[in-house]
């Protein structure tokens, strides 16, 4: 069955269907990972968006539920140039169609994703739909699509207590999108977690007397969530370590009163060079945001950029100055992606214990 996909500057790629038998509306972006196509998947922080992959065939190693970042749907569609029928891999639980018609997500192949991928490199991030009748497409509803209430349908909806092994640390997760393999990797630093809604005041989470606290990443504008940047203002203050990640990092940035911006085509895949300003090294990283920090509207005498794009020079991490509070716009986790940079959660740790 023929499945197109309609731009909001009225280009049509016709493709095939898979996945679920479902139209949306949602913003276009592409991924360049080669992998992790399940982690992709199931990112909150795809949440309102369709994915076009760069990379030829995905679902080659089937899908395997260990390996999803959270209980909930990333992405509304899914467009890939082939998928693979008949996964090879001893962990496969099934194939990519499966999941996405069990997940409830429209997907398209057989279209040109490099041709696709370049209109969005030269013209930006633009709204598409996903549809069966491309005539029947409502063209002002398309130009006027944006994400909006994007935290309030993907954190947390209640208080999750998370135990490590030996648990040395009290932190507490501001959840606002929560990728599994974040609190995986604080789990095996013996941080027992406390997990907690974006939407808890920031007096409930001191009331917790946490070691520290970690802002999670997270979907759609920083801007849209005036509330918790209002209540972030008050942790940052009571001197508690504070490390935030992707849209944490945002939100602790305008916390501060520092800026962001919409960025042309975002930064999505797992292969963004950062350099980080303090060893001079270029560190390869995970990435899903469409937003940035303005690094001409960091105070120099507030704080200072940690890392910064390879590719475009945009900010990629910040540190403060005079208070144990540290951010960066990646996945230091390495879900899917390079470790490269998991030395950061040690940072986090460090800062607990004092050091």
């Amino acid at each position: 069955m023929d499945r197109y996909i309609v731009l909001e500057n009225g280009m049509v790629f016709r493709g095939k269907a898979f996945g679920a038998e479902k139209e949306v509306i949602a913003e276009l972006v592409f991924s360049t990972g080669m992998t992790a196509y399940v982690e992709t998947l199931t990112d909150p922080s795809y949440y309102g968006q369709a994915i076009v992959q760069t990379f030829p065939l995905l679902g080659d190693y089937g899908v395997m539920a260990a390996d999803a970042e959270s209980g909930m749907n990333g992405p509304w569609a899914y467009i890939v140039r082939e998928w693979c029928e008949k996964p090879s891999n001893f962990r496969s639980e099934g194939d990519i169609d499966t999941y996405l018609r069990q997940a409830g997500i429209p997907g398209v192949y057989g279209i040109d994703t490099r041709a696709l991928t370049r209109v969005l490199r030269e013209n930006g991030v633009m709204n598409c739909a996903v549809t069966a009748d491309p005539a029947s497409v409502d063209m002002d509803k398309l130009k006027a699509y944006r994400v909006t209430g994007a935290v309030a349908e993907t954190c947390a909806k209640q208080i999750e207590q998370r135990k490590s092994e030996n648990g040395k640390y009290n932190v507490a997760v501001i959840d606002l999108g929560l990728k599994n393999y974040i609190a995986r990797r604080l789990l095996e630093r013996d941080c027992d977690l406390t997990i907690v809604p974006g939407t808890v005041s920031a007096g409930e989470i001191l009331a917790m007397k946490p070691d520290g606290i970690v802002i999670s990443n997270g979907p759609g504008d920083p801007a849209d969530n005036a509330a918790i940047v209002e209540e972030l203002k008050t942790l940052v203050k009571s001197g508690v370590p504070m490390f935030g990640i992707a849209l944490g990092h945002q939100l602790l940035a305008l916390a501060h009163d520092f800026r962001t911006e919409k960025l042309k085509y975002g930064h999505h895949g797992a292969n963004q060079p950062v350099k980080y300003y303090k060893d001079g090294h270029v560190y390869i990283s995970a990435q899903n945001h469409g937003y940035a920090v303005v690094p001409e509207s960091i105070k120099p005498d507030t704080a200072v950029q940690s890392f910064v794009n390879v590719n475009d020079g945009t900010n990629e991490g910040i540190e403060y100055r005079n208070k144990p509070v540290f951010s960066v716009q990646f996945y230091p986790e390495a879900s899917g992606g390079s470790k490269d940079t998991g030395f950061l959660f040690d940072k986090f740790v460090d800062m607990m214990k004092g050091v």
